[in-house]
């Protein structure tokens, strides 16, 4: 049905008109706004219906922009980017997300790609907690954390099992077999005698640093340092490996869990851009 004179001008009308103007061509206005160009078309006509002014005319098959086209065009384009600039502004006075992260996750995963996730356009403020303990619920909006659950009042998608593979310093050698592994000294992880039996040895008797770890990203550390030979995810140090910091010579041997790294956010809450941004890059699923 036609509008009134007096009716509002809808505002995607405006938005539509604005690219016909910039381009001159309203095939290329569509290609802009991802719509057809008969839909800009249609638009087009009922504005200046509703305006009773002509916006646009025809030579040949050359559109031509009239003059009230341009004054009004440029008038839009003043509104929309007014409005695109109090959107940024809202969204920046946003308070930050709370996130609580287990250390070795924020560290070896998620760290090295904030950058990437804060310059996509909706992403959220990040106030990151990587403490060892979890905090107490209602401190944190996002939590990140290993375990087994279950989570009651969270909604939980498991990201991925704390695997173990051994790593070690080059400068202790490259092992080539389990013997030959089990003459270095190893980093205390309770995860040891399942990769034992893994590896055909459940009977052996290895020799542990004196040293224990309070998470995964230390005992990499001190693998790095040459201190023994530590039981670390393949996924979260391969950078480590990869510039040649460590190696992982029994690489096709690798145990999971018992744990595993869990996404958790409140169940009584909006679902937040991070976590779906978060879910999409494991291809995980909610489970509650």
């Amino acid at each position: 049905m036609a509008l009134s004179p007096t009716s509002p001008l809808p505002l995607e009308s405006l938005r539509v008109l604005a690219a016909c103007v910039r381009h001159g061509n309203f095939s290329r206005a569509a290609d802009e706004l991802a719509i057809t160009p008969t839909a800009v078309s249609q638009r087009m006509r009922a504005l200046e219906e509703q305006l009773g002014v002509k916006l646009f005319g025809r030579h040949g098959p050359k559109l031509i922009v009239t003059e009230r086209a341009v004054a009004l065009a440029a008038g839009v384009e003043q509104a929309l980017a007014l409005m695109r600039t109090a959107v940024d502004d809202c969204r920046r006075a946003r308070p930050p997300l709370r996130l609580t992260c287990a250390p070795t996750f924020a560290a070896c995963w998620l760290v090295p790609r904030l950058a990437a996730y804060q310059a996509l356009p909706e992403s959220d403020a990040i106030a990151l907690d990587a403490g060892q303990g979890l905090s107490p619920a209602g401190s944190f909006d996002v939590a990140i954390r290993s375990g087994s659950g279950p989570w009651p009042g969270y909604r939980a998608s498991r990201l991925l099992a704390e695997q173990g593979t051994p790593m070690l310093s080059p400068r202790l050698g490259r092992p080539a077999t389990v013997d030959e592994l089990l003459a270095l000294p190893l980093i205390p992880d309770p995860r040891w005698p399942a990769w034992l039996q893994a590896a055909g040895r459940p009977d052996a008797q290895p020799s542990f640093v004196s040293t224990r770890f309070p998470n995964y990203e230390l005992e990499a550390r001190a693998a790095v340092q040459g201190l023994g030979v530590a039981l670390l995810s393949p996924r979260l140090f391969a950078d480590l490996c990869e510039r040649g910091e460590l190696v992982a010579p029994f690489a096709g041997i690798v145990v999971d869990g018992p744990d595993s790294y869990w996404l958790l956010s409140p169940l009584d809450a909006p679902e937040p851009h991070f976590v779906q941004w978060l879910k999409a890059q494991f291809a995980t699923k909610t489970i509650v």
